[in-house]
């Protein structure tokens, strides 16, 4: 199938939050801290009121109302302390853009500062052990005994790992339209990943009942976690709005963007592990410290792949927590996987290197009967499949396992793999299906954010109604359809897809006419397994021996994620994740200011990522997987898989071309030479 909305959005009729019309519509400036941790003694808003075209200023001097259990960024101007640089501490609304832009340079904010700490670091006196990491994980867990493995072992490992703040950078910028209706009722055009969720915690962050507030996002332009839960300038849009009594808009700037739409949290991981002389795991061990902010304790979940993956009598996994003046971290595409599998899939190659073996053979040597840190059987897992597959087509048996001895001129030459895998998730959704003008409506809260949610879920519809996919429309995006949760965490067409499924067979088993589904009590009743998407990624790197320069030469993605719905969507999923996750390897990192707290390099002229230049030849294969216990259509989720094993396995190759191990990323050419 061709995208459902393909023709809309190259024609311009496609809109995103910020073009939706509103009769005078202001526009509200945010004005940002300019100190890390501070308090505020006083907001002068007198020259700002002054200018052309102001409305109101909005700041800590007369706090808006807002709901009492509003926390974190969203508690706008509730509070005098500033938690970290870049924090909003006040907002002009204006007629135009450009008015309010300029008078948010006249309000004149003063301050208190204070001593700040935005340092990550594996010493850190504040590091603590958090109740639980995102979503709902135990913070350690623990069986068997570590230091005996390590002891008996005939080959061992104790490295450590860093990860740097990445951000999630999507194309469109957050942005949102806020209008009050005369009756009380708030429509927010948002740019979110969930109009439900969203709907919801805006509601919670002014103290209004949910049935009276509708968001609206019908089409969003990525979000990779970024737009997965309200963010700031949803709930300013709101007070603006009410506080001028017409519609206004916010729309953050790219550098804006950096300070209060999340990120992804910084890690420093050290992982040991030792194996017998048949290359067997003994032990297994991951440890993480990472940093969230003093407003909100957000604990990723960086090292849970380790309770996946292999098979080790011994196995233990902790995270640590140390709470800085710094924003939130928040999700990025494969929270914890990614930086979790980058360091862990890093360890497994070292651990190869220092046994004698086989990368690929030492993965499949560990190849576990079950989940080995619950014991839980998989509903399906063909990692093996994956790696088998990956490396005959990438032509592996060809590769001489001694590093820096292949040259093309001045360019070193070097192959990596790596593993993958990220959970199968689903949640309880609802759906409604109906005849309308000769073809069939299916309504759900969902949300396409560039992946092709309304494609996949269209086809989803035809088969379960047995009809042409060109007579079936989906009306998504809109908080007053049938309840969805939001696209993320890989669940969107796995919880989504039930739903539709089970609406549409309602529809045909009752009058013909109209179908409903809530899956609440069928997610409840699923089985108890574990489930999880498996994939392998192999790369091939030249590094330029004079300069450092690195250069992917070709990326191959291999896959095992159940049914794919539509091999079009899927392929553009995975090898959008792996160029992601090359990104991640050698660019991307946002630097924090250690002297005045905030970030460095915040936008994209600054922060780089990956261009079609950078991408010379990448492949996504999948292989028939059929998974009849995960929901009605068979299907894993895909969005973030792609990114998880990326990183390790260009890390793995530039050591197999170099002889050199860079263990902090990004791989820098300054880092090589």
């Amino acid at each position: 199938m061709n995208r459902v909305e393909g023709h809309d959005k190259v024609t311009g009729r496609a809109l995103y939050s910020a073009e939706y019309p509103a009769e005078g519509v202001a526009y509200c400036y945010p004005v940002q801290s300019e100190f890390a941790r501070a308090r505020i003694t006083g907001v002068d808003a007198s020259a700002a009121l002054a200018m052309p075209g102001v409305l109101a200023v909005l700041s800590s001097e007369d706090p808006p109302e807002l709901g009492e259990d509003v926390t974190g960024e969203l508690a706008l101007f509730q509070h005098r302390e500033v938690a970290y640089r870049g924090q909003l501490v006040a907002a002009v609304v204006a007629d135009t853009y450009e008015n309010a832009r300029a008078a948010a340079r006249a309000v004149v904010v003063s301050y208190e500062p204070e001593p700040h700490d935005v340092r990550l670091r594996d010493d850190h006196p504040g590091l603590y052990k958090p109740d639980k990491v995102n979503p709902d994980y135990p913070a350690d867990t623990e069986k068997g005994d570590v230091a005996a493995g390590l002891a008996e072992a005939a080959a061992t490992i104790d490295v450590t790992y860093t990860t740097p703040v990445m951000h999630n950078n999507p194309m469109e910028p957050h942005a949102s339209v806020a209008m009050w209706s005369g009756d009380g009722e708030l429509t927010v055009h948002d740019s979110t990943q969930g109009a439900s969720a969203d709907r919801d915690m805006i509601a919670q962050a002014l103290g209004v009942p949910p049935e009276r507030v509708r968001v609206v996002a019908r089409h969003v332009g990525g979000g990779f976690g970024s737009k997965g839960t309200a963010r700031p300038n949803s709930v300013l849009a709101a007070v603006a709005a009410r506080a001028v009594g017409r519609p206004v808009k916010v729309a953050l700037t790219r550098r804006q963007m950096y300070d209060v739409t999340g990120y992804r949290t910084p890690t420093i991981q050290r992982v040991r592990a030792g194996v017998d002389a048949a290359g067997r795991l003994l032990a297994l061990e991951h440890e993480v410290a990472e940093q969230s902010s003093t407003l909100v304790e957000f604990a990723e979940q960086t090292a849970t792949p380790a309770r996946v993956m292999y098979a080790t009598p011994a196995l233990r996994t902790a995270h640590r927590l140390v709470r800085l003046d710094v924003a939130t971290p928040s999700w990025m595409r494969a929270p914890g996987e990614c930086p979790g599998m980058y360091a862990l899939e890093s360890a497994m190659d070292e651990l190869a290197v220092a046994a004698g073996l086989d990368p690929i053979e030492l993965r499949v040597t560990n190849e576990p009967d079950a989940e080995p840190e619950s014991g839980m059987p998989f509903s399906s897992r063909n990692l093996v499949a994956c790696l088998r597959e990956g490396a005959r087509r990438f032509g592996w048996d060809e590769r001489d396992p001694s590093p820096g001895i292949r040259r093309q001129g001045r360019w070193l030459i070097g192959t990596g793999v790596a593993a993958s895998t990220y959970p199968a998730r689903r949640r309880p959704s609802q759906a409604s299906a109906a005849v309308e003008d000769g073809g069939y409506v299916v309504k759900i809260a969902a949300a396409d954010i560039g992946t092709g949610a309304r494609t996949a879920l269209t086809r989803i519809a035809a088969d379960a109604l047995g009809a042409d996919p060109a007579v079936v429309r989906v009306e998504l995006g809109d908080s007053d359809l049938p309840y969805a949760p939001l696209a993320g965490g890989s669940m969107g067409t796995a919880s989504w897809g039930s739903a539709v499924t089970m609406a549409c067979e309602d529809l045909v088993r009752g009058d013909g006419k109209q179908g409903f589904a809530d899956t609440t009590e069928a997610v409840g009743a699923a089985a108890k397994l574990a489930t999880h998407a498996f994939g392998a990624q192999f790369a091939e790197v030249r590094v330029d021996a004079d300069t450092g320069e690195v250069r992917i030469s070709r990326m191959l993605g291999v896959f095992a994620a159940g049914r794919i719905i539509d091999e079009t969507l899927a392929r553009s999923q995975f090898i959008g994740g792996m160029t992601m996750g090359i990104g991640m390897a050698l660019m991307e990192e946002t630097i924090t200011d250690l002297e005045f707290g905030g970030f460095v390099n915040h936008d994209l002229a600054q922060y780089h990522v990956p261009v079609n230049a950078d991408i010379e030849r990448i492949e996504a294969v999948w292989i028939d997987e059929d998974d009849d216990r995960l929901n009605p259509m068979g299907a894993k989720g895909i969005g973030e898989i792609g990114i998880v094993g990326t990183a390790a396995a260009v890390a793995n190759a530039v050591y197999h071309a170099t002889g050199r191990r860079v263990r902090d990323l990004p791989i820098t050419p300054a880092k090589l030479i």
